[in-house]
């Protein structure tokens, strides 16, 4: 592993410092110099700009330190997969990977979506016998099920194919719509025979993905009569003489195999509906054995797999015990279930977690975060976070989903602090980690600020490594007491005695003096023990409902509950435990997903990371809690975390600034003077040299950044003002509120991939941004009739005023142009809102505010 500091660092520094002068220079002549004409109007804005500038610092602060890192594959397949004195057979001494996919609902995760994901993943290049995927079905329906036995069937075609052709992406739905020529680089003379019949398989298994709906309902359907009539026989053996009454049982799901669907079934009934279902573990693909597999050249098979491969990683469906009057917890809880039943059936020491439309794109994605894991000081990190990277976004990104801004500046900054923050997907975390323990030699960087005067106690001196390796955290004991598990990991033995094991084995190689925390090599290339029932039944029993009473998972252990953005509770728990984290940006993109083009869905997607960091604010991870293992940067990158949403208030208050200012004639200055404009160009040139260093530095194009700056405005002025509304109610009343969408235009060309992004749904997180629109266009016209009917024309406040509006509108530009869809058909509710609240905004200000010479409300205007 290398990294590097960017030439610009030095550089951006200093034009921070210089900015953050005058910034201070400003503000403090603003202050100074007040509007006495219009001082509500300088006050305002006095206070918005004070907020601006701190909300800026905050941003800014932990960009100071950017770094960039690479990896070198060929050094780690020379230390982990070659002949050594250690390693006579050159067989693999990497460490396990669980790979986690979960999932809720089919309807709105479509089941063909997750098995490409899978496939990906089961095709990945890593060393098959330490590789396992685990699907979590939170909603136990039997189409997921099902459609995951389909891809575990085709993966024994598609798996070989990618491992003999070397193909690159291995998701076969991507794959087969690449827009590039498939040939180029392709040298065996088999290849397009091969990818001619693959791609034939693959259409039919899409065909029997797609019919699997109407499949289980015909078969359901056909078990459900076969049903009634034994039933109808029965009673009439019974009462011979009596009169026969229609037969009512419950309409259950029913498997191929003819028996109950133990899960959801598509007419819910007690035990077998969303939640309320018991808990289900299916091992669809064995683990492999440990040594290779190859094909042959037999006639009966697809195709020639000589000399190939043809295990396949362990793939098992989990869906975890529901019961009414239990908290689920949703994503987190779903993703502990998962961390308990793969210690026990693989205890992988490391734990990769995808969404269901995340698939890997770069099959070497794994080693190159296994780089950065067994590097020498790499024990202490707890998790290698790779960028989200989107496929399906329009090419002009109207609504910045890319999010380039914050996974190539904001990301590779913190990797120079502690580590970035964890974003919910393509993460690839150490097991005990999660399971909540320190770093090791945690006590030697922060021995505390009284170890210069008082040694250290002498029963210290004996204890094991790996107890000390395994030391929890917020606890002053140095020895870990082992009976204190179960109340923390809960009862299960299995689970307990799996977790020394999965520490040791996630270890860096003891190789080298500087390694004071390592395994010896070669001490993975065991094979590992084969799956029996009284496993499958334990792993079953911690994804019971009950099994996370009275124990610390979901509180210091697992996936953090608690907020609707788990994944950063849960980085921040690891960096306040002294953890570090890395960030991974791989030549070719690791992972690629998907994003929501339309401009309502935007919006509640922002609308749900602005209210978990609300929640965040107003909790104990909040970061001015935080313990002094964490970095002071860090610290403020986790605090701004939680602030920005507050941001929204001013931002909403400083967009209504211009408009009032035309309305009323004033300004938020005395007048237009030399002062005020050299400060405003200078800030204005300090930031825009700011950003085209992070542009030259990053890699992110021009358009990019302004998108985002764009859409900073947009969500502040809608989703993150609703965010702060929805914190402040559950916090201060106990009330919970949610913003609803409804459909009400939809696109006209169904064949177009971007339709979607012309689909108008109306939601009230609109309602503000619209209003600003309208209030400001009125507020430019008025603006204008005054000043030009005016007997002593202030050229210089307009020309203020509607400059700042047409900045205002100039950021939400993107926003207007989404209302208006493909042909304008915006609803009719939004004009009627906003042109109701514009014009009352606009009246009250009238009637506040009458021109001169008159006392009367509205002015000289006069009925006829």
């Amino acid at each position: 592993m290398w990294l590097c500091r960017p030439n610009t660092a030095n550089l951006k520094i200093l034009i921070i410092c210089i900015r953050m002068v005058v910034l201070v220079l400003f503000l403090a002549w603003r202050v100074k110099h007040k509007n006495t004409d219009a001082i509500w109007l300088w006050g305002m804005s006095v206070v918005c700009e004070i907020w601006f500038a701190f909300s800026w610092l905050l941003d800014q602060l932990p960009k100071l330190c950017p770094i960039n890192r690479s990896t070198d594959l060929n050094v780690l397949k020379e230390k982990f997969e070659m002949p050594s004195p250690n390693n006579p057979t050159g067989k693999s001494d990497l460490p396990g990977i669980d790979v986690f996919v979960s999932t809720a609902d089919p309807e709105k995760e479509p089941p063909l979506v997750t098995a490409n994901t899978i496939l990906s993943i089961l095709a990945a290049d890593y060393p098959v016998e330490k590789l396992s995927c685990y699907v979590s079905d939170d909603g136990g329906a039997l189409l997921t099920f099902e459609a995951m036995a389909e891809a575990a069937s085709f993966a024994n075609v598609w798996v070989p194919f990618c491992r003999k052709h070397d193909i690159e992406p291995r998701n076969p739905e991507s794959y087969f719509n690449l827009k590039r020529d498939p040939y180029k680089n392709k040298v065996k003379s088999d290849f397009v025979k091969d990818r001619r019949r693959v791609k034939r398989e693959y259409d039919e298994f899409k065909v029997r993905i797609n019919g699997l709906p109407d499949s289980i309902r015909r078969r359901t359907d056909a078990f459900h009569a076969r049903e009634e009539i034994k039933a109808m026989k029965l009673q009439r053996q019974n009462k011979e003489d009596e009169p026969v009454e229609p037969v009512k049982i419950p309409k259950a799901t029913w498997m191929a195999d003819g028996t109950h669907w133990p899960g959801t079934w598509l007419n819910s009934s007690p035990e077998h509906s969303r939640g309320d279902h018991a808990g289900i573990i299916q091992v669809m693909l064995k683990p492999p054995s440990d040594e290779p597999l190859f094909g042959g050249a037999d006639d009966t098979k697809l195709i020639d797999l000589t000399d190939v491969d043809i295990r396949l990683p362990l793939l098992v469906y989990v869906s975890r015990e529901k019961r009414p009057g239990y908290d689920h917890n949703k994503k987190a809880g779903a993703m502990n279930a998962l961390v308990r039943a793969s210690a026990i059936m693989s205890n992988g020491p490391f734990i990769l977690n995808l969404d269901c439309d995340h698939y890997i794109y770069n099959s070497k994605a794994m080693m190159e975060g296994m780089c950065f894991m067994m590097d020498r000081g790499g024990d202490r990190i707890c998790y290698v976070q790779f960028p989200q990277r989107f496929e399906g976004i329009d090419p002009s990104d109207r609504y910045a989903n890319h999010n380039t801004v914050f996974f190539d500046v904001n990301m590779r900054a913190l990797d120079g602090l502690q580590g970035p923050v964890y974003v919910g997907t393509g993460c690839l975390f150490r097991r005990v980690a999660l399971y909540g323990f320190d770093p090791p030699r945690s006590k030697e960087r922060h021995p505390g600020c009284c170890s210069c005067c008082f040694g250290s106690r002498k029963k210290n001196a004996n204890i094991s490594e790996e107890k000390l390796a395994l030391r929890m955290g917020d606890s002053d004991e140095e020895e870990i007491n082992l009976s204190m598990f179960p109340k923390k990991f809960g009862n299960s033995t299995f689970l307990i005695d799996s977790i020394p094991v999965a520490e040791f084995q996630g270890r860096p190689l003891a190789d080298h003096p500087a390694v004071k925390h390592g395994r010896p090599p070669g001490a993975l290339t065991i094979p590992r023990e084969l799956l029996d029932a009284s496993t499958v039944a334990e792993a079953i029993s911690v994804i019971s409902c009950w099994y996370e009473d009275k124990t610390e998972w979901g509180h210091r252990v697992g996936w953090i509950y608690g907020s609707v953005t788990e994944d950063v509770v849960t980085g921040y728990r690891m960096h306040n435990r002294g953890w570090k984290s890395v960030y991974c940006v791989t030549k070719r993109d690791a992972f690629r997903g998907t994003a929501p083009i339309n401009l309502t869905d935007r919006l509640h997607q922002v609308l749900r990371w602005a209210t978990g960091s609300v929640e965040i604010f107003f909790s104990r991870n909040n970061a001015l809690l935080a313990s002094p293992r964490m970095k002071f940067l860090q610290r403020i990158a986790y605090l701004n975390v939680g602030i920005y949403p507050f941001t929204s208030i001013f931002l909403i208050v400083y967009c209504f600034l211009p408009a009032l200012s035309l309305f009323s004639g004033q300004f938020i200055v005395q007048t237009l003077n030399v002062t005020f404009l050299a400060y405003l160009l200078t800030i204005t040139v300090t930031l825009c040299m700011l950003a085209v260093l992070e542009i030259k530095w990053s890699g992110i194009e021009l358009e990019e950044w302004w998108r985002n700056e764009q859409f900073w405005l947009i969500g502040g002025t809608s989703a993150h003002l609703a965010a702060v509304l929805q914190g402040l109610l559950k916090v201060i009343a106990g009330i919970e509120i949610s913003f609803t969408l409804t459909s009400k235009s939809a696109g006209d060309d169904v064949d177009d991939e971007f339709a979607d992004l012309y689909v108008v749904k109306w939601t009230s997180l609109m309602i503000p941004p619209i209003t600003i629109m309208m209030v400001n266009l009125i507020a430019i016209a008025v603006g204008v009739s005054r000043t030009i009917y005016s007997v002593i024309p202030q050229w210089s406040r307009l020309l203020g005023g509607v400059f700042f509006s047409f900045w205002v509108l100039t950021h939400l530009y993107p926003f207007a142009k989404g209302l208006m869809g493909r042909r304008g058909r915006t609803p009719t509710i939004v004009f009627v809102w906003s042109g109701l609240i514009a014009i009352t905004i606009s009246l009250l200000w009238v009637a506040i505010n009458p021109p001169a010479g008159t006392n009367q409300i509205g002015g000289s205007f006069q009925f006829p």
